[in-house]
Order: C-alpha cells, then structure tokens, then sequence
C-alpha cells in the first residue's frame, strides 16, 4: 500500500493510542483493482472521500485526484462497502466456552457489558462497520449504554442497532429447569396480551430501535418449536411499534410462526428454520427480509459433537440446507446475519461462507451484508453502498471474495465515518 503525508499517520497514532474519534479534515483517494459498490463490481475505480462522507466514485481514468489528499492503493485487493451485520449478541460469547445459561444466570452485567466492549472492536476490526443486536440475553439495557459508548467515541465499534431485552410470551423461554420456588432471570422479558403494549412502550422509552419478538419457541409439548403469540397479539405489538417509526423483527422458525410473523408485520424473518418455497413467497409478498442464522446451527452442532467434514450432517443441519435453498427458489431478499456471539465476534464472514457452501451465488452473498441489509434496516439512503454522499464506511480485503467468499476475511482497511481503524 502506497500512502502520503505525516498527517495520516498521525491520525492513526492518536486513535489507536489514545482511542478517541478526531473530526479528520483530510480528503482520501483511494485505489484497488477492484470495487464493488454494493451492487455491482467494477475493475479500476477509485473513490474520493473527504471528512466523513464519498465525494466521488468512479473509473480511475474520469477522477482527478484532489490537491491536497491522501493517495491510498492496495494493488491486489477489493474494496467494499463496510459490512452489515444482520443479527448479533454482542453480550454473548461461544457457548463451548461457557453456556448460555451461565452466561445470563452467573455473569453480572458488568463483565458482560466488559466483554460486550472487546466483541465490538472485534467486530469492525473485521470489517462490519454496522451492527444490529438481536437483545442482550439477560443482561437489560447494557445494549443501549454500549451503542452510546461507541457513539461517543469512549470505545470502538460498530454503530448500532439495539433491540434492549427483547420480548418473549409467558413461560416459553428459558433458562429452564431450575425450582421454580425460585424467581429465575429469563433471557428476554415476557409478556402477553394487552400487556403487550406497556412493554413495547417501555422498552421503546429505555432505548430500543427496534422490537424483537420470539414468535415461537422451543416450548411444544416435546421441546418442539410451535408459535408462542397469537396472530392477534403479534399484530397489537406491530400498531404500537409502528406508531413509534420503528419496526418489529420476529424470531421465527417454524412454519406457522413464520406466517403469523409475516401477516402481522414483521419487517425481518430470523432463523426461518422451516422455511420452505411458499412461505419464502409470502415473505416476498409482504416485503419481508430473510436472515437465516446458518452459523448458529452449523456451530451449535458441532459443540453438541457433530465432527463436520468426518461424519454425517445432523438433521439440523440438513434441514437448514433444505431450508435455505428453498428460501432462495422462492426468490425472498436474503440478508445477512449469523447469530455472532455462539460463535466468536470478528468471525462474522463464517455466515456468509456457509450462504455460499449452501447455493447462495457469491455476489448475493456480498449484497446480503451491504445493500440488502442496508434497504432491510432502512439505512440504505447513507450505507450500504459506495455512491457520492454516502457515509464513508470503506473496507479493503486482498484478493477478489466475488469469486472466493473467503477472502473477506483477509481485511487490509476498515474505515467507519471517515476516520480509519484497520491499515495493513
């Protein structure tokens, strides 16, 4: 990589030793044999970046490069659009270092929120400049404080999108087992009928951006996962959400939950375990984004002693395969998110690697985490893409991960508003 000026380097001294955020003046022009914009990939463009924001975009040939800038080129890589990531807990961390239970009935919220810093600088520094988290799993709002942390420059991270606790029917989830002489944390908050609206209002005014709803869990009559919220319950929680300009997002596996899910409103279907062609046309009909979490059960599995590559896929695991070839016939927009935080934070690309292992064509894959995330969380006016006036979120990874997916996690550059965090 060939850089300029004694001013750049010393932006990345003061940010990296001293971990404050700096309104840069200086204007970037960077270079790569490759760019893909968020659509579409284009060979020797460059981009023209000044303070937070793309200027310029376009064919090396048509764009001057601006007196005064810093020249940027890495000769063998791609540059990309900062990464999305659809559906994280950044307040937890892989279950075969300590499980799910200990993790939301043992840990206090402090550590989790200690640890929850460290996941978040993983994170971007793996290119994903943009986050949703999908609730803290017990740990209340500390969401909330560590998406203002990052804002305020105390620690870095990606920005965020929180959901705060997250909310659940009565006695459908866990932790499970324990006496119940004792009053157990749960994982999420639960509620019910008209109480329904009380609690998406509270949780509304403590900081979430989005509700999140487990329109069904692992509560059937044999651990089987069966719709947990009327579709008339599932709709009330919609009207009042909807009225606050936020959306509800619905955990959703089995098939009548993922309809219900659907029909009330849910802007995002996650996990869609038992998704199959018709449901992925209904999502499709009602403009419903998929984020399938493949990474969770692949992982999962194999913490349960499945030695992938060696024996036989579990039923899980097939199921999920089946599942998301479906999703894809059914022509559904796939998003990206793998549940990160069963498995570890700054390894997010393990999502999309598998999209690709289960059919999804790679420069889907690479829409899934940039634009389509973008349009699925209403960001895509600013992120998401490389285009003049968009935030400047910009990542460069070695090599050309439209033909091997792998490569995204060959990071050389991570830039989040304008100020850069990874140069390799």
């Amino acid at each position: 990589m060939k850089i300029n000026y004694l001013k750049y380097f010393m932006t990345l001294t003061i940010i990296f030793i001293f971990g404050i955020k700096l309104n840069s003046q200086t204007k970037y022009y960077i270079t790569a044999p490759r760019l893909f914009d968020g659509e579409v990939m284009h060979k020797d463009w460059a981009l023209i970046i000044e303070n937070n924001k793309i200027i310029n975009v376009g064919p090396v040939e048509q764009l001057k490069v601006p007196e005064g800038s810093v020249k940027i080129n890495y000769p063998n890589a791609t540059i990309l659009p900062g990464l999305i990531e659809g559906h994280s807990h950044l307040m937890l961390y892989p279950y075969n270092i300590t499980d799910w239970d200990t993790q939301v009935l043992k840990e206090p919220d402090s550590y989790r929120t200690v640890r929850a810093t460290v996941h978040a600088k993983n994170t971007l520094l793996a290119g994903f400049t943009t986050a949703r988290d999908l609730g803290t799993e017990g740990a209340g709002y500390s969401d909330v404080s560590l998406k203002r942390a990052i804002n305020e420059g105390i620690i870095i991270g990606p920005r965020l999108m929180v959901a705060g606790r997250a909310i659940v029917s009565t006695g459908s989830y866990g932790p499970k087992g324990y006496d119940s002489d004792q009053q157990i944390m749960l994982g999420a908050e639960p509620a019910d009928g008209n109480d329904l609206i009380r609690v998406v209002r509270d949780q509304i005014g403590k900081g979430a951006d989005f509700i999140k709803i487990y329109a069904d869990y692992r509560w059937g009559i044999n651990g089987e996962d069966r719709p947990s919220f009327t579709l008339d319950e599932l709709k009330l929680i919609n009207e009042v959400t909807k009225s606050s300009g936020r959306v509800m997002v619905c955990h959703a596996k089995s098939k009548e939950a993922i309809r219900r899910a659907v029909l009330a409103g849910a802007e995002t279907i996650e996990h869609g375990d038992f998704i199959d062609v018709e449901l992925g046309k209904l999502m499709k009909q009602y403009n419903v984004t998929y984020i399938p979490t493949i990474s969770a059960v692949d992982v999962i599995s194999q913490y349960r002693g499945w030695k992938k590559g060696v024996t036989d896929p579990p039923i899980n695991v097939l199921n999920k395969r089946k599942s998301f070839k479906d999703a894809i016939a059914s022509g559904v927009s796939i998003g990206m998110g793998g549940d990160v935080g069963v498995y570890p934070h700054g390894e997010n690309v393990l999502e999309m690697e598998l999209m690709v292992e289960y059919g999804l064509p790679v420069i889907d894959a690479l829409k899934a985490a940039t634009s389509i995330n973008a349009k699925a969380f209403h960001i895509d006016d600013s992120l998401g893409y490389i285009k003049p006036g968009y935030i400047a979120d910009i990542i460069a990874v070695e090599g050309d991960p439209s033909k091997n997916i792998s490569d995204l996690k060959k990071v050389k550059f991570v830039m989040k508003e304008g100020i850069i965090y990874v140069s390799k």
